[in-house]
């Protein structure tokens, strides 16, 4: 009798434990998520069979981040045209791009700096043994060897600059998110974006009007949908961080450790510092930035994507951090490409650590060339997991490294994509901050209101 009254007891006390868990704030909850399914991952993922991986836990995790994804090509759409008819005139349009570019460089062109000083400092590249590179580079040869190939089809600049018009702004947005897609479609839809919003921005209001109130109700359906998503998060990154401990082990750690530690601790000084100067001398407290954007960086570090989180820190721009629409939209949303900063950063320290694993020498110039290609690639880096990689390739052959080098990092990149993009994404909120601080919120009210009066007296 006892016994079933202890059984009742601890089914009530879990099944409390449970509804407590799902009154937490939601970012609390993923991050608890996390834990949990890495923790259970390192302990018990060699107890679970490859087809209970592939077609049970793996898929739960791509079916969260499907949900999340779906959404992202309405709402690049209308985020980006609502966010430049909204800036009221091209003036403003300028403004607003060109605070956002020298934010991005500077907060680009730190990162690089403080991973470049700390590889020369801490050099981790001189403690890997020959065997241990040799061992690594067979293991990750087939993975390196994509990443090689990647890199060969990279587009030259004129090619570059030409994929950014599409001539086909529909199949582009089919292209977004395919295993083709090397980010230029992203890229290409946002230009088309863009013009489609100068051309809404300068065309006389009656006209457009109905076209701008069918893009808020699809931003709001994005939004609405996105929330929905989110109460499966939890149960998505406890698969998503169960199938990465579980496939990674300790192992590979152990060997590339002082690598591991050097771009983390690049990470958080460019997190903590560089980040909070920038904040403070923006006016916004670093304390209270942390707390109100916690949620989006959580989904940062679990789906490794900068795309892929860009709805939560749209949401959280607005609701926690009060930016006004027009400037967060546009800045979060041009960010989640080109502003990669954090991936910037780990760029330069893969490329000289490699070069250090491999005996070659950088002079001063050579290092100043490697941080700038590193920005550059840092702009041009799909938003996606591992999207840096064919771009390492590239930089790691103008300084005459092997491009198969890259196999030696493969086995951590993963851990370490999904701490750099935590940066990505805090560095566009960071920079809509900063852009928004030199922007009067009244004009944003005004602008939006007249589209709705007429309306009203109708």
């Amino acid at each position: 009798m006892s016994g079933s009254s202890s059984s009742h007891s601890d089914g009530l006390t879990m099944w409390q434990a449970g509804l407590r868990f799902w009154l937490w704030p939601l970012a609390v909850q993923i991050l608890v998520a996390l834990i949990v399914g890495g923790a259970l991952g390192l302990l018990f993922g060699h107890l679970v069979d490859g087809d209970t991986m592939k077609y049970v836990i793996e898929p739960i995790g791509r079916l969260f981040l499907k949900l999340i994804t779906m959404v992202i090509v309405p709402l690049v759409i209308g985020a980006i045209i609502l966010g430049v008819q909204e800036m009221g005139d091209l003036g403003n349009l300028g403004k607003v791009g060109m605070r956002c570019l020298l934010v991005t460089i500077l907060l680009a062109g730190s990162g690089v700096v403080i991973g470049l000083v700390l590889v020369n400092a801490l050099q981790p590249g001189k403690y890997i043994s020959e065997e241990k590179r040799q061992t690594l580079q067979t293991q990750y040869a087939g993975e390196g060897q994509k990443s090689v190939d990647q890199a060969g089809k990279a587009k030259n600049i004129s090619e570059t600059l030409q994929s950014l018009v599409p001539i086909n702004p529909i199949a582009a947005a089919g292209a977004v998110f395919t295993s083709a897609d090397d980010g230029s479609a992203l890229l290409s839809l946002m230009m088309f974006a863009v013009l489609a919003g100068v051309a809404v921005l300068l065309s006389p209001a009656e006209q457009t009007r109905g076209f701008v109130e069918f893009l808020r109700g699809m931003f709001a359906m994005s939004l609405k949908i996105i929330d929905l998503a989110m109460l499966l998060a939890p149960i998505g990154v406890l698969c998503l961080a169960f199938k990465l401990t579980a496939t990674l082990g300790l192992d590979v750690f152990s060997t590339l450790g002082l690598y591991i530690g050097t771009v983390m601790l690049g990470l958080g000084l460019h997190l903590f510092v560089t980040y909070g100067i920038v904040l403070y001398l923006a006016g916004k407290s670093p304390f209270a930035f942390a707390k109100e954007i916690r949620e989006a960086a959580v989904m940062a570090f679990a789906s490794s994507s900068s795309n892929a989180t860009l709805p939560v820190s749209m949401r959280v721009a607005e609701e926690n951090l009060k930016l006004p629409p027009r400037i967060s939209r546009f800045v979060l949303t041009v960010g989640a490409s080109a502003n990669q900063n954090g991936t910037a950063l780990y760029e330069g320290v893969t490329v000289l650590f490699l070069a250090q694993v491999f005996g070659v020498e950088l002079t001063l110039a050579q290092q100043f060339q490697v941080a700038l290609m590193c920005m550059l690639a840092g702009i041009g880096t799909a938003g996606v997991p591992g999207g840096s990689l064919p771009l390492v390739v590239g930089v790691l052959v103008s300084i005459n490294v092997p491009a198969g080098a890259i196999a030696i990092i493969l086995g951590v990149d993963r851990i370490l994509d999904m701490s750099r993009t935590v940066l990505n994404v805090v560095g566009d909120l960071v920079c809509a901050v900063v852009v928004a601080k030199g922007e009067p919120e009244e004009p944003a009210l005004e602008v939006s209101e007249p589209a709705k009066a007429p309306e009203a007296a109708a």
